[in-house]
């Protein structure tokens, strides 16, 4: 919560934390005149720069040798303080993930030099007479301008398909004048009574059960457990229209804000509006005015990707986690930090209430809904009265597809009749590119990156063969670079791109689309290709784990995972529950609007766990067996995990220093360090990698022993580099 305000600095020095990879604040000098106080968003000389800091404390008791020799606050820029919930956040983060507190700072302080004030826009408007001299260019403009209405420049440039230089000669000519423009408006706020739902019974209850948690005022957690297609949006739409009422602002976090499009216009069907977006893709400039619409509290609810945890929100009253268990959340570089776990540290902290949505949850949250830390608000059927899907294995051991085929008969049959009938297919492999590997049929050469442990990808689209670790890429040979001979390279292995090529050839005249990352080109076209879709203009959709993430496709009845094997074995811990969830969720894509859905799993272990329970429909049966596995290998959330990585530009140096490391760390019964040992991806961009696993017991404070380790542990020098990810998701 937010402070009572405090007296300018007394001592006349503050401490400054500054965006950069360091834990500690600066101390500063208050110039005369300048009120500061904690929070305050601040430029301050840095080396041989300026840079933007926030004020983190006043220096209550500095050393008077040194004041001096400080340097003075450059200015405090106009932009809201950031909170105290916030800063609170901000350390609480750092110190769990052993993150530089500066680098978490930094996440709320996104704009960079775009922070303060909006530069003018100029606009232009049709003033005067037609010039003497006229073109096709002229005429276009003054067409577009004839509303006598103040247009953007640039943007009635484009319009007009002219250049800058024709604007600016009409204005010379007196024909228009540069106005600046107005600022644009902050957006209308949602209408939480804009369309009253229309809930079954099961939705009724459990809306009426989170529009009591969102009411609360207080902190408390909420498992919304429903199965897929039971209508979890629309009834946390109700905590949202509860806060809405209350004044205060609405945190909707997704793990893929950019495939979003659905729910944006879910959303504006139920509030009148679109809520304001956060993620990558934005502009700056519009990254800037969204900053400013959250920090001021003219954004009503945002929904964002997990940085938009660490925006300043002015009056934060409910935070929604949707798809909770997906990985997406995990942040790898820089800070890591898990999003749905600091959403709920954040929680906390602010004192409001915080919902969890899965139709799969993650481990963590099914144990923390059992135990009674979440109170769980269940959606067991789907709404409409529609069935969850019809699930089936087909035994690649006893009916697979032929060689070089990769759709096993059965399935490619279920395929045509579902083509037949005007419905779609889905076919799911979680694989990019055509093949996962190219080799040589004459002396077996492999093509692998360059600077990476792994084969290069073959992207026949792109017609390039590339690593997807570190994104290096060559064209595809038409012979062998190792022993010269021609039309010799084979695919091995299917990706998706592959699989389109197959399904053209056993489904000829059905419209096939691809949906995968590296196909992307923009947010916009992914949203027409999903619109294509959902109005039933592809027959047969191809896709990796894109496909699995919250979307509604009316038409399709039909699933196949072609190698649902593909996620188990790799020594991941997670790897059980990992594949589960993506399977349950792509399955669950299947008959949610019209008819019976069906699932297919091509699998070579029908009798392994997880596809005895998905066949099943038994999903108690997946948590009973992953709960007690977990609880008696004393792994997370019964046991506490870190990993520490250590890479470096030869490989007797990463491991010498990784030994170091080990050797040094401090003897605890409670904790377990296992390693180092050669990662299971050993090299990653050139560099060399071995791992340290630190294992406890769930009451230790793990952060605190790592700290005190690194402490008085020897310290990386040259080309060595030491990352330490707490709560680790990827095990490679």
């Amino acid at each position: 919560m937010s402070s009572a305000p405090r007296p300018p600095s007394s001592s006349g020095i503050v401490d400054v934390l500054v965006p950069v990879a360091l834990d500690q604040a600066y101390s500063y000098r208050v110039p005369r005149g300048l009120d500061l106080q904690p929070g305050d968003v601040v430029t301050v000389p840095l080396g041989a720069r300026e840079v933007i800091g926030v004020v983190w404390a006043e220096n209550t008791n500095p050393d008077p040798r040194l004041h001096n020799r400080l340097k003075d606050v450059g200015e405090k820029l106009d932009v809201p303080s950031l909170r105290q919930e916030l800063r609170q956040l901000v350390d609480w983060v750092a110190n769990y993930t052993l993150s530089a507190r500066g680098m978490v700072m930094r996440m709320t302080l996104r704009m960079g030099e775009h922070l303060g004030p909006e530069r003018m826009k100029l606009g232009v408007r049709l003033v005067g007479e037609a010039p003497k001299r006229m073109t096709s260019a002229r005429v276009r403009v003054i067409e577009i301008l004839r509303d006598g209405l103040l247009h953007g420049k640039s943007d009635a440039a484009r319009e007009a398909g002219v250049s800058a230089g024709v604007i600016d000669g009409l204005v010379d000519e007196g024909t228009l004048a540069v106005e600046v423009m107005p600022p644009p408006l902050p957006p209308p706020p949602p209408d939480p009574s804009f369309v009253e739902p229309d809930f079954s019974p099961d939705q009724a209850v459990a809306a009426e059960a989170i529009r009591k948690l969102a009411s609360t005022g207080a902190f408390q957690a909420a498992l919304l457990d429903g199965v897929t297609g039971s209508g979890k949006t629309e009834v946390y739409f109700e905590a949202v229209a509860e806060i809405i009422k209350r004044g205060e602002q609405v945190l909707i976090l997704m793990p893929e804000i950019a495939l979003t499009g659905q729910f944006l216009d879910r959303f504006a069907r139920r509030f009148g509006v679109r809520p304001m977006e956060w993620h990558s893709e934005l502009t700056p400039r519009t990254r800037a005015r969204n900053w400013a619409a959250i920090a001021n509290g003219d954004a009503h609810v945002v929904v964002g990707a997990r940085s938009a945890l660490f925006l300043p929100y002015a009056k934060l009253g409910l935070i929604i986690i949707d798809e909770e268990h997906d990985q997406a959340y995990k942040q790898d570089e820089g800070a890591h930090y898990h999003a749905r776990d600091m959403a709920v540290v954040r929680a906390s902290i602010a004192g409001i209430p915080i919902v969890l949505a899965s139709a799969t949850p993650s481990v963590e949250s099914e144990v923390n809904a059992r135990k009674g830390r979440y109170q769980r608000i269940a959606l067991p059927s789907r709404f409409g009265g529609q069935h969850m899907p019809q699930i089936e294995a087909i035994d690649l051991r006893r009916e697979g597809p032929s060689r070089g085929r990769f759709i096993a008969p059965r399935l490619a049959e279920k395929i045509v009749h579902a083509i037949e009938r005007k419905e779609q297919a889905l076919l799911f492999l979680n694989r990019r590119g055509y093949a996962p590997l190219t080799l040589c049929r004459s002396c077996g050469h492999r093509f692998a990156c360059t600077i990476c442990d792994a084969w290069l990808v073959d992207h026949r689209f792109r017609k390039r063969l590339v690593c997807h670790h570190c994104g290096y890429s060559e064209p595809r040979p038409h012979q062998c670079p190792h022993c010269g001979a021609e039309e010799s390279l084979a695919a091995i292995g299917p990706g998706v791109e592959r699989l389109q090529e197959e399904a053209a050839d056993l489904f000829p005249g059905a419209r096939t689309m691809v949906l995968s990352s590296d196909l992307i080109t923009s947010v916009e076209s992914m949203r027409a290709e999903l619109a294509e879709i959902a109005e039933g203009r592809v027959d047969v959709i191809i896709g990796t784990q894109l496909v699995a993430k919250g979307h509604n496709f009316p038409r399709l009845n039909l699933v196949g995972v072609i190698d649902a094997d593909l996620g188990l074995g790799n020594g991941d811990p997670r790897a059980a529950e990992r594949t589960f969830q993506m399977l349950n969720q792509v399955i669950g894509r299947a008959g949610r609007e019209q008819g019976r859905g069906v699932g297919y799993l091509q699998t070579h272990q029908p009798e392994h766990p997880v596809m005895k329970a998905l066949v099943a429909n038994d999903r108690e049966a997946f948590y009973d067996n992953e709960i007690e596995s977990r609880e008696r290998a004393g792994y997370p959330p019964f046991g506490r995990l870190a990993a520490m990585i250590i890479s470096g530009g030869d490989r007797p140096t990463a491991e010498g220093f990784a030994r170091k490391l080990a050797a040094c760390a401090p003897v605890d019964e409670r904790i377990l360090v296992l390693g180092p040992a050669e990662a299971p991806l050993a090299v990653i961009k050139g560099r060399y990698r071995f791992r340290l696993l630190v294992k406890s017991a769930r009451n230790v404070d793990l952060s605190r022993y790592l700290r005190d380790w690194l402490a008085h542990a020897p310290k990386t020098a040259g080309n060595l580099k030491l990352e330490v990810d707490v709560d680790p998701q990827s095990f490679l």
